[in-house]
């Protein structure tokens, strides 16, 4: 999600000025993602450019309320109907220092799991720490920190199973040659 989508998002249910757009979007994210003014005012003056929100009027206060136009509804229906994707997260950090570790030797993987599980642990904790003491009326925060605490959870499970691989997979794990497997993988990937 952009910002972009946020503030079409929060201009479907009427017409509104930057800042309370700023006010309304850290609200409904829980202060999860917190925008800057200077970054919705800057996305609205592109959302106006490509004829997705226009100008409403001006307050008594000179603030200058949008409201969002049928492409702008029509924008905002689209992103809502498509499913995010997961392209970035198949080369999250974590994945690929532990493989990069296994490629080439130059760390223990077992100390990367050590110190990736305690902190993801210590996460854990504090996510069920803010949990306790956030009320139960900031929907929005509590959904957030259960998103956060099952990412943390599968992540701590994922460590887990790479440990029992790794425990079973034959000696040495580093720098082995490339298989026709692989090579025809790689040849796919550049195809495609």
């Amino acid at each position: 999600m952009g910002i972009r989508e946020g503030l079409l998002a929060l201009l479907a249910g009427g017409p509104k000025h930057g800042y309370q757009l700023k006010i309304d979007f850290d609200a409904a994210t829980g202060d999860a993602w917190s925008l800057n003014v200077g970054q919705v005012y800057t996305t609205l003056a592109r959302l106006e450019r490509d004829g997705l929100v226009e100008v409403e009027g001006t307050d008594g206060e000179g603030r200058i309320s949008y409201h969002l136009t049928s492409a702008g509804r029509q924008s905002l229906d689209e992103w809502m109907a498509t499913p995010v994707g997961r392209t970035v997260a198949n080369r999250d950090e974590v994945s690929m220092k532990l493989l990069l570790a296994l490629a080439s030797g130059v760390a223990d993987p077992q100390g990367i799991i050590a110190g990736q599980r305690s902190a993801t642990m210590a996460e854990l904790q504090d996510f069920t720490r803010l949990r306790t003491e956030t009320a139960v009326s900031d929907f929005a925060w509590q959904l957030h920190l259960d998103r956060l605490s099952l990412r943390a959870e599968a992540e701590l499970r994922w460590l887990d199973r790479v440990e029992e691989r790794l425990a079973k997979a034959p000696p040495p794990l580093a720098r082995r040659e490339p298989t026709e497997a692989d090579t025809s993988r790689a040849l796919r990937e550049e195809v495609t």
